[in-house]
């Protein structure tokens, strides 16, 4: 016997005690062909309550079951009797399946039960097994008629027709029965008329015997009268051949009619499967377009909130840009004021710096007086102090004419001109105008000596702002 990992639950109870009616074993076939799984069906009886630990197990009968069964020796008792098998406790089992529990046992189809065995665990040999229900005590509760595992023979083939088939072939026979039938009424009325006509024959034929010997002309007549029956027989054979032909391609009419008419209802489901699947693929359509437009309608609200935060944004820049606007004037208000108090200190150093380059010149020029002998108070001229020449400063210069505590003589001294550090002449030539000129056609930086053209005020003002900040 084959074990799996969880042994059901077993017991010693004799199969006296058990109770094989409880459980009936339904479509239990003779014998089941080895390699394929094999379906057990089974059915609750009215007082019987499964429970969870119930198992389905195969067990082996007798091996000389065949020979008792052909001896009727094997007999099936009901009313809780038992059944003669080839197995002694539940414990003998050789593979086995657990009962799967109905959700309602009132309800009628949860009487109707299957489990499935795999054919890797069913047996190989070719001996006779059964089905067994057997409880979580180790109870049998029903056992079912002795099978086994075996090829299948030729005498055991059988033909399986499908229902359609079978009503279609039935309904064929019916027909024909029905043709078959009219045929037959047709033939019995003209065997009928034809037996009537033979009758009144025999009978005219009597007369004429009885009477031929009175008028021949009578017996012209009956022969006249006899051929014409003849012929009239004869059309209504024929007549009778041509209805039978005519039934038979009717029959075939219909035939061809049944099939165009099942070939038109294929068409038709198919059609109203096509139209099902249409109105499902609307409905589907028609929900998405739901959906859409909701996400349209917030899309929409969503939108107008976004132009009017874009309005307040705007009016916001706006704003700003006013504020931007008025701040960049006063900046440069205040950038133009700045400039102007810096070239004021720039103008004041260099008036300083000159002062003291005055100062330098005033030593050497006392120096060389004093190398010549000469007293520089002496001098015709005298350069005065920075003090005395700040009473006669020019009033349109901010901070005054850095020359003009030099008086000037209608013959200046060789000490008051300077030599030009080009071409090292004395007085005015050619590179002091043009470096006069440059200076007046260019803006020196005061502070850092850079030079900028007259043409870049701007540029200028703010290079020179800059050094403020």
């Amino acid at each position: 016997m084959e074990k799996t990992i969880e042994d059901p639950p077993t017991s010693a109870v004799l199969l006296d005690h058990c109770h094989f009616s409880q459980v009936i074993f339904n479509s239990v076939e003779k014998f089941y062909i080895p390699g394929g799984d094999v379906t057990c069906r089974y059915t609750f009886t009215q007082h019987f309550i499964p429970r969870q630990k119930d198992w389905i197990g195969i067990f082996r009968a007798f091996k000389c079951f065949q020979d008792k069964l052909e001896q009727g020796l094997l007999k099936w008792r009901s009313q809780g009797q038992t059944l003669q098998v080839g197995w002694k406790t539940v414990r003998e089992y050789y593979t086995f399946m657990w009962v799967t529990l109905p959700i309602d046992l009132n309800n009628k189809s949860a009487k109707q039960q299957e489990v499935q065995f795999k054919a890797y665990y069913l047996p190989k040999d070719d001996e006779y097994y059964q089905f067994c229900y057997v409880d979580q005590d180790g109870v049998v509760r029903g056992a079912s008629i002795p099978f086994q595992f075996r090829p299948e023979n030729e005498e055991d083939i059988l033909v399986v027709t499908t229902q359609g088939e079978v009503e279609e072939i039935e309904q064929h026979n019916k027909e024909l029965c029905k043709e078959n039938q009219e045929l037959k009424d047709s033939c019995v009325s003209l065997q009928k008329q034809n037996s009537d006509m033979q009758a009144e024959l025999q009978k005219k034929q009597e007369e004429l015997e009885t009477l031929q010997s009175i008028n021949k002309k009578l017996e012209l007549k009956v022969k006249e009268q006899k051929d014409y029956w003849e012929t009239e027989l004869l059309q209504l054979k024929e007549q009778n051949q041509k209805m039978s032909s005519e039934n038979e391609k009717m029959g075939i009419r219909v035939d061809q009619l049944q099939a165009q008419l099942s070939t038109q209802e294929k068409e038709m489901e198919k059609l109203v499967q096509g139209d099902q699947d249409k109105t499902e693929q609307l409905e589907h359509l028609k929900k998405e377009n739901g959906h859409l437009f909701l996400s349209l309608t917030e899309q929409r609200k969503d939108q107008k909130k976004l132009e009017q935060t874009v309005e307040e944004m705007k009016q916001n820049e706006t704003t700003a840009m006013k504020k931007q606007q008025e701040l960049m004037d006063e900046n440069f208000d205040l950038s133009r004021r700045l400039s102007e108090e810096t070239i004021c200190n720039a103008l004041q150093r260099e008036k300083e710096r000159l002062e003291g380059e005055n100062d330098l010149l005033k030593r050497e020029n006392s120096r060389l007086l004093s190398y010549m002998g000469l007293d520089f108070n002496s001098l015709p001229y005298q350069v005065p102090t920075s003090d005395e020449g700040g009473a006669g400063q020019n009033p349109g210069l901010v901070y005054g004419n850095p020359y003009s505590g030099i008086q000037e003589s209608s013959s200046p001294s060789q000490l008051s001109i300077k030599k030009c550090p080009i071409c090292k002449a004395d007085g005015i030539c050619d590179h002091t105008l043009e470096q006069q000129q440059m200076q007046a056609l260019c803006l020196n930086c005061p502070i850092c000596d850079k030079i900028f053209p007259a043409t870049e005020k701007q540029i200028f003002e703010d290079h020179v702002f800059c050094h403020s900040l």
